[in-house]
């Protein structure tokens, strides 16, 4: 049987439980092998990160580093320049022949994916599995949905080009609360692991 794959893309600005616990379900409710957490070197959807690329990655390293079925993919880092999420898909395709990718998607990400730089091609690569939270209120655009209703399933299979929606526990967090929090000196213990805590009192991230 061919290795699932999950793709976790992100700034990861910085990385906290909001990121880590449903990518955990995923993998759970859906028996993948790996999630990959892949740190975006330059987003075009997006503001620019506030941190730099190598800070965003050692903390994605030491957030992941107890579960072993989560690693670090530095594709988009390494690659530089804008961060085409169709591009780097291509070349987790390439690295990874025989295993089926599956990327991994908020809603607030999927009702936006109908103006994603080639979607219809990402489509041609990947599965993907939308993350949907309770709290999230945002609907789907009418294209997002007939991108849904075209391709949704509700068990994947190894065919690509399909959509799998898949509740996941409700942690109403974002790096731009937390971001504020840090700027103010707030506490920030219980919103991501220690560890990272740690590296970003290290280094002084987020002051400014």
């Amino acid at each position: 049987m061919n290795k699932i794959i999950g793709i976790n893309g992100g700034t990861f600005d910085p990385i906290h439980f909001g990121h880590l616990r449903p990518a955990l379900e995923v993998l759970m409710s859906l028996g993948l092998d790996e999630v990959k957490f892949v740190p975006s070197y330059h987003p075009v959807h997006r503001e620019k990160p506030v941190v730099s690329a190598l800070h965003r990655c050692e903390m994605v390293k030491l957030a992941i580093q107890r579960q072993p079925m989560f690693t670090l993919d530095t594709t988009e880092v390494d690659r530089q320049g804008a961060s085409y999420m169709v591009d780097t898909l291509a070349s987790l395709k390439q690295q990874n022949v025989d295993a089926t990718l599956v990327l991994m998607m908020g809603t607030d990400a999927f009702a936006n994916f109908h103006q994603w730089h080639q979607w219809q091609e990402i489509l041609q690569i990947v599965n993907i599995v939308v993350m949907k939270r309770p709290s999230c209120q945002k609907d789907y655009s009418d294209a997002s949905m007939q991108i849904l209703n075209n391709h949704r399933v509700t068990q994947l299979s190894a065919v690509f080009g399909q959509i799998i929606e898949l509740s996941v526990t409700q942690l109403d967090l974002s790096a731009t609360a937390l971001r504020g929090f840090l700027q103010k000196n707030e506490a920030v213990d219980y919103l991501m692991p220690a560890s990272v805590v740690k590296y970003i009192k290290q280094y002084n991230l987020y002051r400014e």
